[in-house]
């Protein structure tokens, strides 16, 4: 587990923090239909919501079944995009879905979403070794759950 998170006793928390993950629970239990309607029920409001979703879990569903989406300029060269898969690979990284344009102009656009929860290292270390990679011009994380 990353040095970002810590086991903590929620006895110890602020109650909102336990209402954002009923908040989410509500969401995707189909029990609220707009974040408004499950920040209401749960007790907080939207902005608290928003702030916290990403950072929370419950120990039930906790950071295990995290997902990435990443989105890569690469040059148009050959074994490009087999380098990195290889790192993806090398990182204990399943890929769920990826989509490759056709190059134009020496460059293609590559959108990957990842399964990222037994991946060996930090997101930041993640990103970092992609920008290693000679073929790669650009690298961005657009989602995270």
């Amino acid at each position: 587990m990353s040095k970002d998170y810590l086991i903590v006793s929620k006895k110890i928390l602020p109650d909102y923090l336990d209402k954002v993950i009923e908040a989410r629970n509500l969401l995707e239990n189909h029990e609220a239909e707009t974040i408004t309607e499950a920040a209401q029920k749960a007790g907080i409001s939207r902005n608290t919501f928003y702030k916290y979703k990403d950072s929370v879990y419950d120990t039930e569903t906790g950071i295990s079944s995290r997902h990435a989406v990443f989105s890569l300029i690469l040059k148009d060269e050959k074994k490009a995009l087999s380098s990195v898969l290889n790192c993806f690979s090398s990182h204990a990284i399943s890929i769920v879905t990826i989509s490759q344009s056709i190059p134009i102009g020496g460059k293609a656009n590559v959108l990957v979403s990842l399964d990222i929860s037994a991946m060996t290292c930090t997101v930041d270390e993640l990103t970092a070794a992609l920008k290693k990679i000679p073929s790669v011009r650009k690298v961005h994380l657009d989602a995270m759950e």
